[in-house]
This record gives structure tokens, sequence and C-alpha cells, in this order.
């Protein structure tokens, strides 16, 4: 990435850590063994989250431990750690699991249409050194928004999506292009306002991240806050999601709302709704980008 004409403010730097995400089925004795298991290779733990799910009978953990006193590689640890993890499964039950390295920093690109406040937000966040992701592009179908990630340093595309399916299918084959070229952990949906076609949403499951300006399930599709002042709501808001190939329907990770009156007008909502939509998309995005998040069916566990 190129880097950033605005001077960086000077940061404590962050703690190398490991962190172990992990879901599997639930049963007696799981919080013991993964506590022995990193006794035995000397990990300091810094900061443990649990999560048992009656329902669906799955447990859930996020785990951050010292990087420095354990002399171990990240692969390393993922090598000693296999053997326990496939105790934990069961036949047909499989254990979604994880080490990352958060020395190592995510990587995102951002798609983007005609609104900048979502991406003007998210390019001062890295700016100040202060969000965990390196953006590697900018993807708009629209041009409008360029001289926002050229000021940022941020190479920008511009895909147009004509109106024939046939050609928009086109221009969703060159933005997956653009996108794959660069293996990112997030595909940020900043206001994209197109819909992922479902072979878009398989490929990036988990990754594509949407922010939707409503707060779903109520007011979904086009113009929620048109839906919301006709039915005269007191309460707007928004949703950060996973982008599935059901429209609005992904599993939330993220959301709040704002007080509005009988006197808002949509464009009232439309403006109060701007300052949720970054809030909510700063934050949803964050847990992400940290392994904060685990899905589970049109679930999720946010350890934040």
């Amino acid at each position: 990435m190129t880097a950033s004409p605005l001077a960086q403010p000077a940061l404590a730097p962050q703690e190398h850590q490991y962190i172990l995400t992990l879901g599997c089925p639930d049963s007696t004795g799981i919080v013991a063994k993964l506590s022995g298991f990193l006794a035995g290779i000397g990990a300091w733990i810094t900061e443990a989250h649990f999560f048992s799910d009656p329902e669906s009978g799955w447990f859930f953990t996020r785990q951050a431990v010292r990087a420095e006193p354990l002399e171990m590689t990240r692969e390393e640890v993922v090598e000693a750690l296999r053997p326990l993890v496939e105790e934990l499964g069961e036949e047909g039950k499989p254990v979604s699991w994880r080490v990352t390295d958060n020395a190592v920093r995510k990587k995102a690109v951002i798609l983007v249409s005609k609104e900048g406040h979502c991406l003007q937000d998210l390019l001062g966040r890295v700016d100040q050194n202060d969000y965990p992701m390196e953006v590697c592009a900018v993807i708009g179908n629209h041009r409008n928004l360029e001289p926002l990630a050229a000021a940022h340093g941020i190479p920008f595309h511009h895909v147009p999506f004509p109106p024939d399916a046939v050609g928009k299918r086109r221009a969703f084959d060159e933005v997956a292009e653009l996108v794959n070229a660069h293996d990112p952990d997030a595909v940020v949906l900043a206001r994209f306002m197109q819909i992922l076609p479902p072979d878009l949403c398989e490929m990036w499951e988990g990754r594509a991240i949407n922010i939707h300006h409503s707060f779903l399930p109520s007011f979904m599709g086009a113009r929620p806050y048109h839906q919301a002042h006709q039915r005269g709501v007191k309460l707007i808001g928004a949703t950060c999601h996973y982008a599935t190939q059901d429209l609005d329907d992904g599993p939330i990770i993220e959301q709040d709302v704002i007080r509005v009156s009988h006197k808002d007008t949509p464009r009232d909502m439309q403006r109060e709704g701007r300052d949720a939509e970054k809030q909510v998309l700063a934050r949803g995005l964050r847990w992400h980008l940290e392994d904060r998040v685990q899905v589970y069916g049109n679930r999720t566990v946010v350890f934040d």
C-alpha cells in the first residue's frame, strides 16, 4: 500500500499476541484442556472469553496470549495445538479454529458507490494509526470518491455498473478479480449499494461485511429511511452484518440506534443515520479484524 501523505501520530506499540479462536461441540473439560495446553507451552494468557450456547450445544472461546515469551512461531503453535483440536471434534461436527498473529496487519478492500461518509471515517481511523487494517484498494462504481482515496494514498479502481444484467455481471467479475488479487481478510461494502451475486457471497463468506442503513430486520432493501418515516418510528439505526445470498439477512455483528421524532423528515433521518452507520461499521469491522467474531448458523458470538 502506498504510504499516506498525512503525518501519523506516534502511538504506543500494540503488545505482540497470538489469538486463538475456537468453536466446537460442548462437553465437560474443554476449558481445562485448553488451559492445560497453553500452560504446557508456557503461554501467558492476557485475555480469555468463553461462551456455551445451550440451544446449539456449541462452545466458543477466544484466547489471547503473549507471543514473546513463547519462543514459538504461530505455525508451531498451530501444529502443537492440532491434536487437541482433533480430540474436541465429533463425527460430522468439525471444530472451527484458527491461530492468528496480531503483528500481521489484516488487509481490506473497500467497495463504495457515491456516499463517502463511511469511507472517510475508516480511512481517517487508519491514518490515525489506531485501526488494525491495511487498505489495499478502494473500488467504486462511480468516480466521485476517487479524490478521497487518492488523498489517503490508496489505489482507486473505477468499475462502472451498466443497468443490464449482462453488463452488471461483467462488472462484478471485474470487481472480484480486483478484490481477489489482494486476498483480503475483509471485503467492506461501505455503502456500495449493489447486491452481491450468490457466487461472490459464497467466495467471500465470512469476509464480506456490509453496513445497512437500517436496524435490521426492519426496513430491509432500498430507501429504509423513507420506510421508517412512513411507519412513524421513533428509533432509527444501522446494522453491520456479513453479506450472504439472502438480502440483508446475514449474521449480524453490531447494531445501534438513534432517537428521532415526528418532526424529522426522511432527509433528517438520513443525516442523523449517517452517524450511526459510521460508528456501527467501524466497531463491527474492528471486531472482525481482531478475531472477536465467530459465526454459527445465522448468528454470531462477539467477544467485544
